[in-house]
């Protein structure tokens, strides 16, 4: 199992609309085609930064070859979405983590 993990960095400013629209909107959108499953938000705690505020927003898939199928198809386009309601505003980074099992 696939762990995809994707960190962002939001101005204090757009926290709030920014939790809002990823509940309302991009975890339902990002799962519909049933690829990725298991979708939850985190904040951050660790983060030092007093200007923003950064969340994690995490999602299981099967495999690196259907995670990279999501991303052509609904990935870009939700990731154009936030660029275009948060204007650039919010920065992120994403991480494919491997869950390891004992015995």
């Amino acid at each position: 199992m696939i762990v995809f993990n994707t960190t962002y960095t939001v101005p204090n400013g757009d926290a709030r609309n920014f939790v809002i629209w990823v509940h309302q909107s991009y975890l339902l959108k990002a799962q519909e085609s049933g690829i990725l499953s298991a979708g939850r938000m985190l904040r951050v705690l660790n983060h030092k930064d007093q200007e923003s505020e950064s969340f994690c927003i995490q999602f299981e898939v099967e495999d690196n070859g259907k995670l990279h199928q999501w991303y052509l198809n609904q990935g870009t386009l939700l990731e154009k979405e936030m660029k275009t309601l948060f204007e650039g505003r919010v920065l992120s980074f994403s991480t494919i983590l491997e869950s390891i099992e004992v015995g």
